[in-house]
């Protein structure tokens, strides 16, 4: 039955409809910050978080033979290790890229190079804020220079 103003409630005015939430966009970490995914500051990452969260993920979704998955913390140790082969008397700020250069799947997990095709630039997106944040916040530039860039590639490519 409609009231006097054509409403379902009797009013004269609309009835309001519920509103559809707005998707949460940031993720609580066991520090207590709140990291916001899709505009994270460098102010809220915190390297325990980091390391907790890497050392957690595992490479290629776990699939990695040996009794215990190989994690990104242990994968990242390894190309710092590697790059420091390739590349003698590299500073230190290169090889805090180097164990830094996956930390943005402390959030976003490790997803393997066929999903992140599929999902497309705004996945490749998301991630590369989260990694700006992080390396900012370790007083790394944003992007990294081509040459570290480079090294950090070929490491990755041969661990």
């Amino acid at each position: 039955m409609r009231g006097p103003g054509g409403t379902p409630n009797g009013a004269d005015y609309p009835v309001s409809r519920p509103r559809t939430p707005t998707p949460r966009g940031w993720q609580r970490m066991l520090s207590g910050r709140r990291l916001e995914i899709l505009d994270p500051s460098p102010l809220d990452v915190e390297l325990d978080d980091i390391a907790h969260g890497i050392a957690r993920v595992a490479r290629w979704n776990g699939q990695t033979t040996g009794v215990y998955p190989f994690s990104v913390a242990q994968h990242s140790c390894l190309v710092e290790a590697i790059a420091a082969e390739l590349s003698p008397g590299i500073d230190a700020r290169c090889r805090l890229a180097l164990l830094l250069h996956d930390a943005s799947e402390y959030v976003v997990g490790d997803v393997v190079t066929p999903l992140k095709t599929a999902l497309g630039e705004r996945f490749k997106e998301i991630e590369n804020r989260i990694q700006a944040a992080i390396f900012i916040a370790f007083g790394l530039p944003g992007e990294l220079p081509p040459e570290t860039h480079r090294l950090v590639k070929r490491a990755d490519l041969c661990a």
